[in-house]
């Protein structure tokens, strides 16, 4: 384990316990076998809790949950946190932050993985999780020009076919069409771009596991060395101190409402039985640890 203090704890925070990241944590080490895991905080935006955050609780009882989390009552923090592994002689990342979409408050990606002491330069392969703003952003500078132009970029080929397809581009809600159209103008053009089908090897000790529901075709990946297994779930949920305390919640951002909660119930429950350990992109730092049922929720315990 490894940490540094960061300015970012307090960026866009408001009230007692506001953050998911209270130590200030830039980035989080340790050795999943003979693999090197590196978590590193991209920062966290908070916005204030409305009634359709989630969409089938009321929203007393969503307070309830975020007071039992130590978190304020009133507001949601939505962190950002990439997984970088050094694994089979190649430096990989899982998604690529947010960019400038959500400066000041997160876009901090390598300034944090410099601190870590992994030069962005050095990525070798980028694998991606699925097509949302604050995961695909980092990829491309304003002008959508690469910013990794010489990593090989995977992508799950569901979630490709998807977004890349304008005549399904109409059937989004209005708030995700500028996102496909940027899609649309993007990614086809990019050489570098190989897509997997889930339930393939995409890297060496990185299997691609199917978790459609919160996007067409999110997909999380199983890091294994040796006996060792780390699941990077990115958002089969969003924050833990909501979704994995209740996993039949639904947040605003999921897709396909039922199909995201099954998923989550799945993965969950393989999770605790194959004694895994599971991260989230937004469960803060660090982002990952182990998950134990408790009663018709579970307990996520971060890893020390």
């Amino acid at each position: 384990m490894e940490f540094l203090p960061s300015a970012l704890a307090q960026a866009g925070g408001s009230g007692q316990n506001a953050n998911q990241n209270p130590t200030g944590m830039q980035f989080f080490k340790f050795k999943l076998g003979d693999i090197e895991v590196t978590q590193v905080f991209d920062g966290e935006n908070v916005r204030k809790l409305a009634d359709d955050f989630v969409l089938n609780a009321p929203v007393d009882g969503v307070k309830k949950a975020l007071v039992a989390g130590g978190l304020s009552g009133e507001n949601i923090p939505i962190s950002y946190t990439v997984t970088i592994i050094r694994a089979g002689g190649r430096t990989i990342m899982f998604d690529a932050g947010t960019a400038a979409a959500a400066q000041p408050a997160a876009g901090r990606l390598q300034t944090n993985m410099k601190a870590a002491g992994i030069d962005p330069a050095s990525i070798n392969t980028i694998i991606v999780t699925h097509f949302h703003g604050d995961h695909i952003f980092g990829l491309m500078d304003k002008d959508n020009a690469q910013v990794y132009p010489n990593a090989e970029i995977i992508m799950p080929a569901q979630e490709y076919n998807f977004w890349t397809d304008a005549a399904k581009t109409a059937s989004l809600p209005a708030a995700r069409q500028g996102l496909a159209k940027r899609v649309q103008a993007v990614f086809p053009g990019w050489k570098n771009i190989r897509r997997a089908e889930a339930g393939s090897d995409v890297a060496p000790g990185v299997r691609s596991v199917a978790t459609f529901g919160h996007s067409p075709g999110h997909t999380s990946y199983l890091i294994s060395s040796g006996s060792a297994q780390y699941m990077v779930a990115a958002d089969v949920t969003n924050i833990h101190q909501l979704f994995v305390r209740n996993p039949g919640w639904v947040a605003v951002f999921d897709q396909d409402a039922a199909m995201a909660a099954e998923t989550r119930l799945k993965l969950f429950d393989q999770a605790v039985a194959d004694k895994m350990l599971i991260g989230g992109y937004h469960w803060g730092m660090p982002g990952c640890g182990t998950l134990a049922k408790d009663g018709n929720g579970y307990v996520f315990s971060p890893k020390a």
